[in-house]
Protein backbone atom coordinates (compact mmCIF):
# COMPACT_ATOMS: atom_id res chain seq x y z
CA UNK A 1 0.00 0.00 0.00
CA UNK A 2 1.22 3.58 -0.59
CA UNK A 3 2.48 5.48 2.34
CA UNK A 4 -0.50 8.13 2.67
CA UNK A 5 -0.82 11.07 4.81
CA UNK A 6 -3.17 11.10 7.68
CA UNK A 7 -4.03 13.99 9.99
CA UNK A 8 -6.13 13.11 13.15
CA UNK A 9 -8.33 16.19 14.21
CA UNK A 10 -7.21 15.28 17.54
CA UNK A 11 -5.32 17.90 20.54
CA UNK A 12 -3.04 15.46 21.59
CA UNK A 13 -4.88 13.61 24.06
CA UNK A 14 -6.15 9.82 24.67
CA UNK A 15 -7.01 9.33 20.64
CA UNK A 16 -3.17 10.41 19.52
CA UNK A 17 -1.77 6.66 20.66
CA UNK A 18 -2.94 3.19 19.64
CA UNK A 19 -4.93 3.65 16.19
CA UNK A 20 -1.70 6.45 14.89
CA UNK A 21 0.49 4.15 16.09
CA UNK A 22 -1.02 1.55 14.35
CA UNK A 23 -1.00 3.11 11.29
CA UNK A 24 2.87 4.60 11.39
CA UNK A 25 3.58 1.11 11.65
CA UNK A 26 1.93 0.33 8.24
CA UNK A 27 4.64 3.34 7.16
CA UNK A 28 1.74 6.02 6.66
CA UNK A 29 2.40 9.61 7.31
CA UNK A 30 0.41 10.49 10.68
CA UNK A 31 -0.01 14.02 12.28
CA UNK A 32 -2.07 15.13 15.04
CA UNK A 33 -4.23 18.59 14.47
CA UNK A 34 -3.91 20.28 17.81
CA UNK A 35 -7.30 22.36 19.19
CA UNK A 36 -9.69 22.60 16.13
CA UNK A 37 -9.57 25.87 14.42
CA UNK A 38 -9.84 27.72 11.24
CA UNK A 39 -6.57 28.76 12.02
CA UNK A 40 -4.49 25.35 12.42
CA UNK A 41 -6.77 23.70 9.76
CA UNK A 42 -5.90 26.21 6.93
CA UNK A 43 -2.41 25.96 7.90
CA UNK A 44 -1.86 22.02 7.96
CA UNK A 45 -4.44 21.47 5.02
CA UNK A 46 -2.17 23.44 2.75
CA UNK A 47 0.87 22.60 4.26
CA UNK A 48 0.90 18.97 5.52
CA UNK A 49 -1.53 18.53 2.37
CA UNK A 50 -3.37 15.37 4.13
CA UNK A 51 -5.16 12.76 1.91
CA UNK A 52 -7.61 11.90 4.67
CA UNK A 53 -8.86 13.01 7.86
CA UNK A 54 -9.40 11.14 10.85
CA UNK A 55 -12.05 12.18 13.43
CA UNK A 56 -12.34 10.12 16.77
CA UNK A 57 -14.60 9.42 19.62
CA UNK A 58 -15.82 12.58 21.77
CA UNK A 59 -13.91 15.39 23.65
CA UNK A 60 -13.21 19.35 23.52
CA UNK A 61 -13.29 19.50 19.74
CA UNK A 62 -16.37 17.46 19.40
CA UNK A 63 -18.92 20.97 19.81
CA UNK A 64 -21.61 21.30 17.01
CA UNK A 65 -19.75 24.56 15.73
CA UNK A 66 -16.29 22.79 15.36
CA UNK A 67 -18.14 19.45 13.56
CA UNK A 68 -19.65 22.03 11.15
CA UNK A 69 -16.08 23.46 10.65
CA UNK A 70 -14.34 20.38 9.91
CA UNK A 71 -17.22 19.15 7.39
CA UNK A 72 -16.60 22.97 5.88
CA UNK A 73 -12.60 22.39 5.70
CA UNK A 74 -13.04 18.76 4.49
CA UNK A 75 -15.15 20.10 1.36
CA UNK A 76 -13.39 23.17 0.32
CA UNK A 77 -9.87 20.69 0.50
CA UNK A 78 -11.90 17.80 -1.39
CA UNK A 79 -10.12 15.35 1.89
CA UNK A 80 -12.43 12.29 2.68
CA UNK A 81 -13.19 12.57 6.15
CA UNK A 82 -13.52 9.30 8.23
CA UNK A 83 -15.09 9.33 11.87
CA UNK A 84 -14.26 6.39 14.11
CA UNK A 85 -17.20 6.22 16.73
CA UNK A 86 -16.29 5.44 20.31
CA UNK A 87 -19.70 5.76 22.28
CA UNK A 88 -21.69 3.40 20.79
CA UNK A 89 -24.24 2.12 21.35
CA UNK A 90 -25.17 4.17 24.90
CA UNK A 91 -24.69 7.12 23.52
CA UNK A 92 -25.45 6.32 19.64
CA UNK A 93 -28.76 9.32 19.97
CA UNK A 94 -27.71 11.43 21.87
CA UNK A 95 -24.22 11.98 20.03
CA UNK A 96 -23.09 9.90 17.25
CA UNK A 97 -26.42 10.36 14.80
CA UNK A 98 -26.28 13.94 15.61
CA UNK A 99 -22.98 14.24 14.53
CA UNK A 100 -22.75 12.26 11.54
CA UNK A 101 -25.81 14.63 10.56
CA UNK A 102 -23.46 17.44 11.22
CA UNK A 103 -20.01 15.79 9.39
CA UNK A 104 -21.39 13.85 6.98
CA UNK A 105 -18.50 11.47 7.07
CA UNK A 106 -17.46 9.56 3.80
CA UNK A 107 -16.91 6.22 6.29
CA UNK A 108 -17.58 5.40 10.16
CA UNK A 109 -16.25 2.83 11.92
CA UNK A 110 -17.83 2.26 15.22
CA UNK A 111 -16.79 -0.24 18.48
CA UNK A 112 -20.06 -1.86 18.09
CA UNK A 113 -20.57 -4.22 15.79
CA UNK A 114 -24.78 -3.96 15.87
CA UNK A 115 -24.56 -0.24 15.59
CA UNK A 116 -22.45 -0.47 12.20
CA UNK A 117 -25.43 -2.52 10.85
CA UNK A 118 -27.66 0.51 11.53
CA UNK A 119 -25.37 2.84 10.36
CA UNK A 120 -25.20 1.57 6.96
CA UNK A 121 -29.43 1.20 6.90
CA UNK A 122 -29.22 4.81 7.44
CA UNK A 123 -27.02 4.80 4.30
CA UNK A 124 -23.17 5.58 6.26
CA UNK A 125 -20.83 3.34 4.71
CA UNK A 126 -19.79 2.01 8.22
CA UNK A 127 -17.33 -0.89 9.58
CA UNK A 128 -16.67 -2.33 13.35
CA UNK A 129 -13.91 -1.52 14.07
CA UNK A 130 -13.05 -2.17 18.34
CA UNK A 131 -10.24 -1.21 20.51
CA UNK A 132 -6.66 -2.87 20.66
CA UNK A 133 -3.38 -2.24 22.14
CA UNK A 134 0.03 -1.45 21.27
CA UNK A 135 3.24 -2.29 22.51
CA UNK A 136 4.76 1.36 22.60
CA UNK A 137 2.24 2.68 25.19
CA UNK A 138 1.03 -0.88 26.33
CA UNK A 139 4.04 -2.78 28.02
CA UNK A 140 4.70 -4.12 30.92
CA UNK A 141 7.76 -2.65 32.76
CA UNK A 142 8.72 -3.65 36.98
CA UNK A 143 6.45 -3.19 39.50
CA UNK A 144 7.22 0.83 40.33
CA UNK A 145 6.84 1.81 44.29
CA UNK A 146 4.49 4.46 43.56
CA UNK A 147 2.00 2.93 41.76
CA UNK A 148 2.10 -0.61 43.93
CA UNK A 149 -1.08 -1.95 45.48
CA UNK A 150 -2.91 -5.02 46.09
CA UNK A 151 -5.88 -3.82 44.01
CA UNK A 152 -6.29 -0.80 41.50
CA UNK A 153 -9.05 0.36 39.47
CA UNK A 154 -7.94 3.03 36.26
CA UNK A 155 -11.72 4.22 34.95
CA UNK A 156 -13.14 7.55 35.48
CA UNK A 157 -16.30 7.44 37.58
CA UNK A 158 -18.97 8.76 35.61
CA UNK A 159 -21.61 9.32 38.27
CA UNK A 160 -23.83 11.68 36.29
CA UNK A 161 -23.83 9.07 33.41
CA UNK A 162 -24.82 5.78 35.92
CA UNK A 163 -27.23 8.05 37.37
CA UNK A 164 -29.19 9.00 33.97
CA UNK A 165 -28.67 5.61 32.25
CA UNK A 166 -29.44 3.18 35.46
CA UNK A 167 -29.51 -0.03 33.25
CA UNK A 168 -26.04 0.57 32.03
CA UNK A 169 -24.30 -2.60 32.34
CA UNK A 170 -21.48 -0.44 34.39
CA UNK A 171 -23.81 -0.59 37.28
CA UNK A 172 -23.44 -3.98 37.43
CA UNK A 173 -19.82 -4.31 37.26
CA UNK A 174 -19.57 -2.01 40.11
CA UNK A 175 -22.06 -4.41 42.14
CA UNK A 176 -20.10 -7.44 41.00
CA UNK A 177 -16.51 -6.16 41.52
CA UNK A 178 -16.48 -2.95 43.53
CA UNK A 179 -18.84 -3.46 46.27
CA UNK A 180 -18.20 -6.41 47.80
CA UNK A 181 -14.22 -6.08 48.24
CA UNK A 182 -14.92 -2.35 49.62
CA UNK A 183 -17.80 -3.73 51.71
CA UNK A 184 -15.20 -6.91 53.13
CA UNK A 185 -12.50 -4.05 54.58
CA UNK A 186 -10.38 -4.24 50.96
CA UNK A 187 -8.20 -1.30 50.12
CA UNK A 188 -8.83 0.12 46.37
CA UNK A 189 -6.59 2.71 44.32
CA UNK A 190 -8.50 4.48 42.40
CA UNK A 191 -7.32 6.43 39.42
CA UNK A 192 -9.99 8.63 38.07
CA UNK A 193 -12.31 11.10 38.05
CA UNK A 194 -15.09 11.55 40.37
CA UNK A 195 -14.66 8.26 42.53
CA UNK A 196 -15.86 10.98 45.53
CA UNK A 197 -18.93 11.30 44.28
CA UNK A 198 -19.60 7.80 43.84
CA UNK A 199 -21.15 7.25 47.70
CA UNK A 200 -25.04 6.46 45.86
CA UNK A 201 -23.46 3.51 44.06
CA UNK A 202 -21.04 2.31 46.28
CA UNK A 203 -22.96 2.15 49.27
CA UNK A 204 -20.84 4.27 51.10
CA UNK A 205 -18.14 7.44 50.92
CA UNK A 206 -14.38 6.37 49.94
CA UNK A 207 -11.32 7.49 52.40
CA UNK A 208 -9.80 9.80 50.66
CA UNK A 209 -6.75 7.38 50.94
CA UNK A 210 -8.12 5.13 48.39
CA UNK A 211 -8.79 8.15 45.76
CA UNK A 212 -5.41 8.63 43.36
CA UNK A 213 -5.19 11.85 41.08
CA UNK A 214 -5.94 10.41 37.45
CA UNK A 215 -3.32 9.00 35.54
CA UNK A 216 -1.75 10.25 31.94
CA UNK A 217 -3.10 7.98 29.52
CA UNK A 218 0.27 7.19 28.14
CA UNK A 219 1.27 6.28 31.76
CA UNK A 220 -1.46 3.66 32.93
CA UNK A 221 0.62 0.95 31.82
CA UNK A 222 3.01 2.07 35.30
CA UNK A 223 -0.29 0.86 36.93
CA UNK A 224 -1.10 -1.95 35.01
CA UNK A 225 2.63 -3.00 35.70
CA UNK A 226 2.32 -2.66 39.68
CA UNK A 227 -0.69 -3.34 41.01
CA UNK A 228 -1.62 -7.62 41.82
CA UNK A 229 -4.88 -7.23 40.36
CA UNK A 230 -6.47 -4.71 38.13
CA UNK A 231 -10.25 -4.32 38.33
CA UNK A 232 -11.70 -3.47 35.11
CA UNK A 233 -15.50 -2.17 34.70
CA UNK A 234 -17.29 -3.51 31.01
CA UNK A 235 -19.89 -1.33 30.15
CA UNK A 236 -22.27 -3.51 27.89
CA UNK A 237 -22.82 -7.29 27.97
CA UNK A 238 -21.78 -8.02 25.00
CA UNK A 239 -18.87 -5.92 24.63
CA UNK A 240 -15.36 -5.56 26.02
CA UNK A 241 -14.50 -1.65 27.24
CA UNK A 242 -10.97 -0.36 25.85
CA UNK A 243 -9.00 -1.13 29.15
CA UNK A 244 -9.56 -5.07 28.77
CA UNK A 245 -7.12 -4.92 25.96
CA UNK A 246 -4.93 -2.55 27.60
CA UNK A 247 -4.44 -3.90 30.49
CA UNK A 248 -4.44 -7.62 29.62
CA UNK A 249 -1.78 -6.02 26.65
CA UNK A 250 0.20 -4.39 29.42
CA UNK A 251 0.65 -8.05 30.51
CA UNK A 252 -1.85 -6.72 33.88
CA UNK A 253 -3.53 -9.43 36.29
CA UNK A 254 -6.85 -8.32 35.18
CA UNK A 255 -10.31 -9.17 37.28
CA UNK A 256 -13.41 -8.58 35.43
CA UNK A 257 -17.01 -9.54 34.79
CA UNK A 258 -17.84 -12.76 32.93
CA UNK A 259 -19.79 -11.29 30.51
CA UNK A 260 -20.47 -12.73 26.83
CA UNK A 261 -18.16 -9.55 25.83
CA UNK A 262 -15.01 -10.52 27.86
CA UNK A 263 -15.80 -14.15 27.33
CA UNK A 264 -15.39 -13.66 22.87
CA UNK A 265 -11.53 -12.89 23.99
CA UNK A 266 -10.70 -13.74 27.19
CA UNK A 267 -11.01 -17.28 28.80
CA UNK A 268 -11.88 -17.53 32.65
CA UNK A 269 -8.66 -18.62 34.74
CA UNK A 270 -6.25 -18.67 31.91
CA UNK A 271 -6.47 -15.30 30.44
CA UNK A 272 -7.59 -13.45 33.36
CA UNK A 273 -10.16 -13.61 36.27
CA UNK A 274 -13.74 -13.30 35.34
CA UNK A 275 -16.59 -13.24 38.01
CA UNK A 276 -20.15 -13.31 37.55
CA UNK A 277 -21.32 -12.12 41.28
CA UNK A 278 -19.78 -10.47 44.31
CA UNK A 279 -19.13 -13.68 46.15
CA UNK A 280 -16.80 -15.06 43.47
CA UNK A 281 -14.93 -11.89 43.31
CA UNK A 282 -14.14 -12.19 46.78
CA UNK A 283 -13.31 -15.77 46.22
CA UNK A 284 -11.19 -14.91 42.89
CA UNK A 285 -9.03 -12.11 45.14
CA UNK A 286 -8.70 -13.89 48.27
CA UNK A 287 -7.14 -16.95 46.11
CA UNK A 288 -5.16 -14.94 43.96
CA UNK A 289 -4.08 -12.60 46.73
CA UNK A 290 -2.70 -16.00 48.15
CA UNK A 291 -1.23 -17.65 45.47
CA UNK A 292 1.61 -15.72 43.11
CA UNK A 293 2.40 -18.16 41.15
CA UNK A 294 -1.37 -18.84 39.66
CA UNK A 295 -1.68 -15.06 39.43
CA UNK A 296 1.89 -14.89 37.58
CA UNK A 297 0.90 -17.70 35.25
CA UNK A 298 -2.43 -15.90 34.20
CA UNK A 299 -0.73 -12.31 33.56
CA UNK A 300 1.81 -14.38 31.27
CA UNK A 301 -0.88 -15.52 29.14
CA UNK A 302 -3.30 -13.11 28.90
CA UNK A 303 -0.96 -11.11 26.31
CA UNK A 304 -0.84 -14.28 24.12
CA UNK A 305 -5.14 -14.22 23.77
CA UNK A 306 -4.87 -10.72 22.57
CA UNK A 307 -1.98 -11.20 19.98
CA UNK A 308 -3.90 -10.72 17.40
CA UNK A 309 -5.55 -7.22 19.06
CA UNK A 310 -3.64 -4.89 18.42
CA UNK A 311 -3.76 -1.36 16.72
CA UNK A 312 -1.24 -2.04 13.98
CA UNK A 313 -4.27 -4.71 12.60
CA UNK A 314 -6.91 -2.67 13.33
CA UNK A 315 -5.15 0.44 11.12
CA UNK A 316 -4.83 -2.61 8.72
CA UNK A 317 -8.65 -3.36 8.79
CA UNK A 318 -9.12 0.37 8.90
CA UNK A 319 -7.01 1.25 5.44
CA UNK A 320 -8.47 -2.03 3.67
CA UNK A 321 -12.13 -1.32 4.62
CA UNK A 322 -11.31 2.74 2.69
CA UNK A 323 -10.02 1.18 0.12
CA UNK A 324 -12.20 -1.37 -0.74
CA UNK A 325 -14.61 1.97 -0.61
CA UNK A 326 -12.34 3.73 -2.82
CA UNK A 327 -11.45 6.75 -0.55
CA UNK A 328 -8.15 5.51 -0.86
CA UNK A 329 -6.44 4.25 -3.54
Amino acid sequence: MNTIKILFLERGGIWSYGLPDGLRDLGHEVRMSGPVNTKSLTSLLTTFKPEILVYVGWGYDHTPTKQLLIRKFASDFKIPLIYWSTEDPNFTEVFTLPLLKRIKPDYVFTISAQTSKRFRKLGYASKYLDFAFHSTIHRRVSPIKKYKADIAVVANAYPDVLKKYPKLYRRKAIDILIRPLLQAGYRIDFYGRNWHLMKPFLGRSLPARFIKKPIPYKDAYKVYSSAKIMLGLQNYKDMATQRTYEIVGSGGFLLTCNSAGVRKLLKAGRDAALSSSPQETLRLVRHYLANPQDREKIRQHGPLALANHTYTNRAKSMMDALKRAGIIQ
